[in-house]
């Protein structure tokens, strides 16, 4: 399904009834069932046929002036003057009723005449390929893809059902991309991987990058992110997984299902990630490692080793959490500490010329 939202505002027709919602949240009803949804909304902002969503009980008073039509609470929360759907985890409630109001059933627009196709395409009926897109020779297209302007593909490129390729993203020959992926302006899936060979002058020589990026069902990857072919063999995104804007993933890496990469991470060459993996903003990975199954980095970390499952690390290099955010609290007190220091020295110096003098005065 595609999204559509007009200046902030759900534009879709569909509507929902309570009942349907909270089914689709795992949530238990307070109120009419019945009772029909139409939009999302801030609580500040919501109208009748809205639904919106409190995150903590503490801010109950907050619905005291909300117009709209039901919100989505804490389990804590028990009863209010208006209807509620009662869930474990209002952010994951909200986030599907969302998407489901904001659902848009696929609309085949056909091939743009102003479109470039190669030679021996497979393609269905059932696509949507916008003005001034380039298609290699070779390329496999399934049911229901969307394909904006600009967009590039490749010699032999297969994409699977339902993806949404947005304007200017390359995908370089070879590619393949599983179904339900989306990849944001920009992004470019295939290009050479960084490996030089470099001789006794200092020379460099290109090591051929002959490899592929596998990219598999329901990844999405972000505006201006970057991910290497292979060397050889497969630089392998599995399913699930989401990665922000400005990510750089090189060659032979491999990420795990469902992991999180944040913006202007950057990945070294033949690094693995395991399953649920996240790393924080800006975060820098070493190559030839392996991060383990729910592995956690904060932002800005240095990772150069080896990492077990469920471990939670931070800093430059890197360290266990606890450590790491000891180590942080002792350096915001670096300055106090370098006064005792010359202070200390000081005082030494001293104590040191006085106990010269009285040496001096009993010879």
């Amino acid at each position: 399904m595609m999204c559509s939202v007009i200046n902030g505002e759900n534009v879709s027709n569909m509507s929902f009834s309570l009942e349907e919602l909270a089914k689709l949240a795992d949530g238990k009803l307070v109120g009419d069932a019945s009772l029909m949804i139409s939009g999302f909304a801030p609580l500040e902002t919501a109208k009748e046929g809205d639904v919106s969503f409190l995150v903590k009980a503490g801010q109950l008073d907050k619905l005291d002036s909300f117009a709209g039509s039901a919100v989505i609470v804490p389990m804590t929360i028990e009863k209010a003057s208006i209807p509620l759907i009662r869930v474990d985890d209002p952010y994951l409630a909200s986030a599907r009723i969302h998407s489901l109001l904001l659902a848009r059933p696929f609309v085949a627009k056909g091939v743009h005449e102003q479109a470039w196709l190669g030679k021996d395409i497979i393609m269905p009926e059932q696509i949507s390929i916008a003005p001034f897109v380039s298609i290699g020779d070779r390329v496999k297209l399934g049911e229901r893809i969307s394909i904006e302007s600009g967009v590039v593909l490749g010699d032999d490129v297969e994409i699977g059902d339902d993806t949404i390729l947005k304007a200017n993203v390359t995908v370089a020959e070879f590619c393949k991309i599983g179904s339900r992926v989306i990849i944001y302006s920009g992004a470019v899936i295939g290009s050479d991987g960084y490996g030089y060979a470099t001789d006794k002058q200092g020379f460099h020589t290109k090591r051929p990058q002959v490899g592929i990026v596998q990219i598999d069902d329901d990844v999405e990857i972000g505006a201006n992110s970057c991910v290497d072919r292979a060397a050889y063999g497969v630089t392998h995104i599995k399913s699930g997984s989401k990665i922000d804007n400005l990510v750089q993933i090189a060659h032979n890496v491999v990420v795990g299902e469902n992991s999180l990469i944040v913006s202007q991470v950057g990945i070294s060459g033949s690094t693995t990630l395991g399953r649920n993996v996240v790393l924080g903003g800006q975060v820098g990975v070493t190559g030839h490692l392996t991060l383990e199954d729910g592995v956690m980095v904060a932002a800005q970390s240095g990772v150069h080793n080896n990492q077990k499952a469920g471990s939670q690390v931070g800093g430059t290099p890197a360290l266990p959490m606890k450590k790491y955010v000891r180590a942080a609290i002792q350096y915001g007190k670096l300055p106090e500490m370098g006064r005792d220091i010359r202070r200390l020295k000081k005082e030494m110096a001293e104590l040191t010329a006085a106990k010269e003098e009285h040496k001096g005065s009993t010879k």
